[in-house]
């Protein structure tokens, strides 16, 4: 709590500190994190600058649910008992910083989570879109279509994680859960962009960690090793009313000592203590209701993602194939396949109301060797009140088909209602 109440002062005397420089909360080049957000992926590129001096935007969100799931198994492994409550509030904290003409700075602190009910940085990152400050007209042609990213930062792998719930921050995903397989982690590393005509291209290399250290682990032979990663695609206003982009994407290394891909996100499931077992924490178990293939020594994934936006209504999909090799008894190489689809329509004089559908199937090899698959259903509707304020409904379905028996998740499933409300700003 000393830590909480200490982070929360000095965040308010860096707000009133720096107001006399942020007349203008909308930094260049910036993803607002309201309602104006949705559907935006990667920042966007634009040359033209507003830059006269050094801006902060101290900006942040704030989530709660009221969660009433029901879930069961084969009864071979006892599960948590469930209520109809409110789950934990979850908080963020963002800076981002206007350093110098083409320069930004952003940075994420989690002030509370479901895994970690303390203040910690999930991470930042310095945006280049110019190269003034190596020189007036430095590069100026080229920079027109490039832009470098470097810090400990979410990577760029896939488009589902610009529709993805990060702790709080829950303005993007027009649902309550993430999908099935969350593929998400953040890293040290640099990313390169080139945009031209609606294409774009990334190269990415990171050291493969999620936690940072020198230090070796000395249970273990294996080194980590970088982590290289692709992007290639085209994103195109082709009418007035519609919209097509198409993405593909890269995820490699060959060597690990440990693989966060599919299960870096620190801050937590939203369907808390779905198919747990009987005395599990939030905190402890705070992936319920994901798939993890277990990944460890060397990961390979590719996804690729279409999205069409025709007026109110939009699709947007992903299929992920991802080849990897566990630890422990069952070292052979593994492949795990995940397939989903959004259907949303948006209506009303600002797009302030909309109502959707999503699908969710994962199939693969568990480290048994038997083959498992997991699919959800979701059934969602939300409702902007304003465009900082999010009223979501859901309801959600999930079965685990051909788990080994014994296993927890066999003949597992839950289901029920999920109410959510976002704030944002």
């Amino acid at each position: 709590m000393k830590t909480l109440k200490l982070t929360l002062m000095m965040c308010l005397t860096l707000a009133f500190s720096f107001n006399s420089f942020a007349q203008k909360r909308d930094l260049d080049n910036f993803r607002p994190r309201d309602q104006r957000g949705i559907n935006v992926f990667e920042a966007p590129k634009d040359t033209v600058t507003t830059f006269d001096g050094l801006k902060v935007r101290v900006g942040g969100a704030s989530t709660i649910q009221f969660q009433a799931l029901d879930h069961e198994n084969s009864g071979a492994v006892p599960l948590a008992t469930l209520g109809d409550n409110f789950n934990l509030a979850t908080a963020n904290l963002d800076l981002d910083v206007a350093l110098y003409d083409g320069v930004r700075m952003h940075l994420r602190t989690y002030l509370s989570a479901r895994h970690h009910p303390e203040a910690w940085v999930k991470g930042g990152y310095l945006l280049i879109d110019k190269l003034e400050f190596v020189g007036e007209g430095f590069m100026a042609d080229a920079m027109q279509y490039l832009t470098f990213k470097f810090g400990h930062m979410e990577i760029n792998y896939g488009d589902a994680h610009f529709r993805r719930t990060d702790n709080a921050m829950a303005m993007y995903n027009p649902f309550i859960g993430n999908y099935l397989m969350d593929s998400f982690t953040t890293e040290v590393g640099f990313e390169g962009y080139f945009r031209k005509n609606g294409w774009l291209a990334m190269l990415g290399v990171t050291n493969g960690k999620l936690n940072q250290s020198v230090s070796l682990n000395p249970n273990s032979n294996l080194e980590t090793k970088p982590v290289f990663l692709a992007k290639l695609g085209y994103d195109k206003q082709l009418t007035q009313d519609t919209r097509f982009r198409l993405m593909g994407s890269l995820y490699t290394t060959s060597e690990s000592s440990k693989n966060f891909l599919y299960d870096g996100d620190r801050a937590g499931s939203r369907y808390y203590f779905v198919l747990e077992e009987e005395g599990a924490s939030a905190s402890g178990d705070f992936r319920s209701g994901r798939v993890n293939p277990g990944f460890g020594t060397e990961v390979t994934s590719i996804m690729i993602n279409p999205f069409i936006k025709h007026k109110g209504l939009e699709f947007f999909g992903v299929y992920e194939n991802s080849t990897g090799k566990g630890f422990g008894p069952n070292p052979p190489s593994r492949t795990y396949n995940h397939y989903a689809a959004d259907l949303i329509y948006r209506f009303g004089a600002n797009e302030d109301v909309y109502i959707g559908g999503r699908y969710s199937y994962v199939d693969g090899e568990h480290s048994s060797g038997q083959d498992i698959s997991v699919d959800r259903l979701q059934l969602g509707a939300g409702w902007f009140m304003t465009k900082n304020v999010l009223a979501k409904l859901e309801y959600v379905n999930q079965s685990y088909s051909d788990y080994p028996v014994g296993d927890i998740f066999a003949g597992g499933q839950f289901d029920g209602l999920m109410l959510e409300a976002v704030i944002s700003f």
